[in-house]
């Protein structure tokens, strides 16, 4: 049985810029299809849009608002949201707020970052 504590995870900067804990995924579990991650993005802070040609995602909000911006479309999110970000979608997400921006974030199939995207000028 796997079971990760999410204060035993180290803390590190993915492609966009976020800071992420990497809590399930073929790194330190039995799972190897998909993976699930805790990002944080700071106040007044954005990561940079890019996209991911072969994982979906899905961001769930826990705490803080922000704008998700997705292809052509920005929405405001806040905790309980729950977005879908198809495979090749641009997308980024960025914190309005005077707090953290924290989320979960899982990836099928698992985070890498060679499927990481960086978009050479952002929108």
């Amino acid at each position: 049985m796997d079971i990760v504590q999410r204060d035993h995870c180290t803390p590190f900067v993915t492609k966009d810029g976020s800071v992420i804990r990497e809590l399930l995924a073929h790194r330190n579990s039995c799972i190897r299809n998909q993976s699930l991650a805790e990002a944080t993005v700071p106040p007044g802070i954005r990561t940079a849009a890019h996209h991911h040609p072969k994982t979906e995602e899905i961001y769930y909000i826990l705490s803080g608002t922000g704008i998700m911006h997705l292809a052509d479309e920005s929405k405001r999110v806040s905790r309980g949201d729950a977005i879908a970000i198809p495979p090749g979608t641009v997308h980024w997400i960025e914190n309005d707020s005077p707090s953290d921006l924290v989320f979960l974030c899982t990836c099928a199939p698992g985070y890498e970052h060679d499927d990481t995207c960086l978009e050479s000028s952002e929108s």
